[in-house]
């Protein structure tokens, strides 16, 4: 382990190569101090959240015990901006995608929320004969509604992964989706 005065006055470049060669952890943490307010600070202005901007600095220096060892640094300061801009558009990536995948649930659910008693059930036997009574639906569905349907609401995928799955084009998916909520409201309402 390397005196806490000697880490103090090496570079970053002479750090890293140290942190190579050792593999000494106290490395990163110098790194860590030096560099906390610059990676918050890029972090604030992507994330604009003083949460998520946190947690995702810790994130980052915690990916650098693993990415140090991998990469050659020629400009450290320049390279931790990159990672943490490429960092925080992924983390925006992951919530706007998340927020996509509510609403399109949200709106292809409503004609499986128009019928309360679907919902709640107040008898066991009454329950069972109605999930029986869907069971019967989602198999009288033809091949391609059945299984959009299921990839869709079953396994919470998305249009374009539903698309990637069956290799059915968007319209298509779309389509057999709409038809399948179509043919199981008239199936459960007769």
């Amino acid at each position: 382990m390397i005196n806490n005065s000697d880490i103090q006055s090496l570079t970053d470049l002479e750090l890293i190569d140290i942190y190579k060669s050792k593999n000494d952890k106290s490395i990163i943490g110098e790194l860590f101090k030096r560099y906390i307010r610059f990676v918050f600070a890029i972090c604030m202005k992507y994330l604009k959240n003083i949460e998520k901007s946190e947690e995702a600095v810790m994130q980052i220096f915690e990916k650098l015990f693993t990415d140090l060892l991998k990469h050659n640094i020629e400009n450290f300061k320049s390279w931790l901006h990159v990672v943490t801009k490429n960092h925080c558009l992924h983390l925006l990536r992951n919530e706007s995608y998340q927020i996509k995948r509510d609403i399109e649930i949200k709106n292809t659910t409503d004609v499986f929320m128009e019928k309360h008693d679907f919902l709640y059930h107040d008898i066991e036997n009454d329950s069972e004969d109605k999930f029986n009574k869907l069971e019967m639906a989602v198999n009288s569905l033809s091949d391609e509604q059945k299984m959009c349907i299921e990839l869709f609401y079953l396994q919470e995928k998305c249009y374009d992964e539903v698309t990637k799955i069956t290799g059915y084009t968007m319209n298509q998916v779309k389509s057999y989706i709409q038809n399948g909520k179509r043919n199981l409201k008239i199936y459960l309402t007769n």
